[in-house]
């Protein structure tokens, strides 16, 4: 009964949606991939914002929900079904009354199992397509034959671009990047390697200028055409940041906007908690906020993030379950492993596929008595209280039911303000 009443509530609300767009007709962004999507969607909306009047999908409302609610402009009700029936009569009021509607939305658009984007697509037919990275093992193949199969759902969205549509692709992900063959559309690539239309180079750590070791954030250079300009993340760390700016840009010069603008407001947006940032711990310590998600490519970085920052203690990872891997977790969580031991002092592992986390490292060839396992990431938090000293940098990662914010709760210096800092503080997940 439950599942049929959802079924009528999401054919309500993409009606609606459909009516909608085609009473406004606003310009389509839409971000897939499997990495970075969320990212991608929060630097594209704060390059475009000063230009445009735009409107983002809140959190990662990325589902056949989640993308109609971001055009309605409602929120989740979660299992509230007086907040559902008021949604159904927000979306009613915007197609038959007048309102000063968004010209361009930024929509997220993912996939869980096969199907749920070539449904989409049947009635959003977006004017840009941003694709980030998939990795060779990407997320959520568990529901699919595989990593091919997965891609060839995300690439629907490609094929459903209008005709005087763009395709915004990074360079870097070879499977991103054949996305060009899907298409007639023009292309425009964004990332590191040469041939980038929108290429950056010259990353570097940015230290206080006090000599404490605090890291600010990161810079680098952005190269377009005969363009030349300085780049600054401020409070982030990490290639994923760097690659995630780089498709704002791409989208914003498109369409023809001033990047000198654009890089001013990428310095000072706010990204997303949970996504490699930059948190205060105790005893004078650092961590490395990655708990919004995990997927073998997204904690390589991580663990790549943890290796290059210079600091005079520790190097602490803590990493939970990657889950939805399906027939490739157990290989993965010992390649995972392997990566760490090579870079950290200190490993922590939570949850039971973890354990495979645990005998990488130990091939590896981290001492065993440098590596903890545990059930819960709260309880490795605690554990980790009394390890920590002066100096520490502390990367936390785990995939989102793993609940590694819990981890960083424990040790972040301002457990107070762990509703702004922290991922998932919403009353429905607290209450899980």
């Amino acid at each position: 009964m439950k599942n049929f009443i959802k079924k009528i509530i999401v054919y309500i609300l993409q009606l609606e949606a459909q009516l909608v767009l085609r009473k406004y007709q606003p310009k389509v962004i839409a971000v897939t991939g499997s990495v970075g999507k969320t990212l991608t969607k929060d630097a594209i909306y704060a390059a475009l914002k000063t230009s445009f009047f735009i409107r983002k999908s809140q959190k990662s409302f990325n589902s056949e929900i989640g993308i109609p609610l971001t055009i309605l402009g409602c929120a989740n009700a979660w299992n509230n079904p007086l907040k559902w029936i008021k949604n159904i009569f927000e979306g009613f009021a915007l197609i038959f009354l007048k309102n000063h509607y968004p010209k361009w939305l930024v929509l997220e658009v993912g996939a869980d199992r096969p199907g749920d984007i070539e449904n989409i697509t049947k009635w959003l037919k977006p004017d840009v397509v941003v694709i980030t990275a998939f990795g060779e093992v990407p997320v959520h193949v568990e529901f699919f034959n595989s990593v091919d199969q997965l891609v060839e759902e995300k690439s629907y969205l490609v094929k459903a671009l209008k005709k005087d549509g763009i395709l915004i692709t990074s360079i870097d992900d070879k499977q991103a990047l054949d996305m060009k063959n899907k298409t007639n559309s023009r292309v425009m690539t964004f990332g590191f390697k040469e041939g980038a239309q929108v290429k950056a180079s010259n990353e570097q750590i940015l230290y206080d200028t006090e000599g404490k070791g605090v890291v600010q954030g990161i810079t680098f250079k952005v190269d377009y055409g005969n363009n030349s300009l300085p780049a600054r993340l401020n409070g982030v760390f990490g290639r994923n940041h760097i690659h995630s700016a780089l498709a704002g840009l791409a989208v914003g010069l498109s369409q023809d906007l001033n990047m000198v603008t654009m890089l001013d407001s990428l310095s000072t947006y706010n990204t997303p908690p949970g996504r490699l940032k930059l948190l205060p711990g105790i005893k004078n310590s650092f961590i490395l906020d990655d708990t919004y998600n995990s997927s073998p490519i997204a904690a390589e970085a991580a663990i790549k993030a943890l290796q290059e920052i210079e600091l005079k203690g520790k190097r602490i990872a803590v990493l939970g379950d990657m889950l939805e891997l399906g027939k490739y977790s157990v290989e993965e969580h010992k390649k995972l492993g392997e990566m760490a031991a090579a870079v950290c002092d200190v490993l922590v592992t939570v949850g039971l596929r973890a354990k495979d986390i645990t005998q990488g490292a130990l091939v590896g060839g981290l001492n065993e008595e440098n590596i903890y396992q545990f059930e819960e990431a709260a309880e490795a938090g605690k554990f980790l209280e009394s390890l920590i000293t002066e100096g520490d940098v502390i990367l936390v990662k785990g995939s989102q039911g793993v609940r590694m914010e819990k981890t960083v709760e424990e040790i972040m210096l301002h457990p107070e303000n762990k509703h702004r800092l922290l991922v998932r503080q919403d009353v429905e997940w607290l209450s899980r």
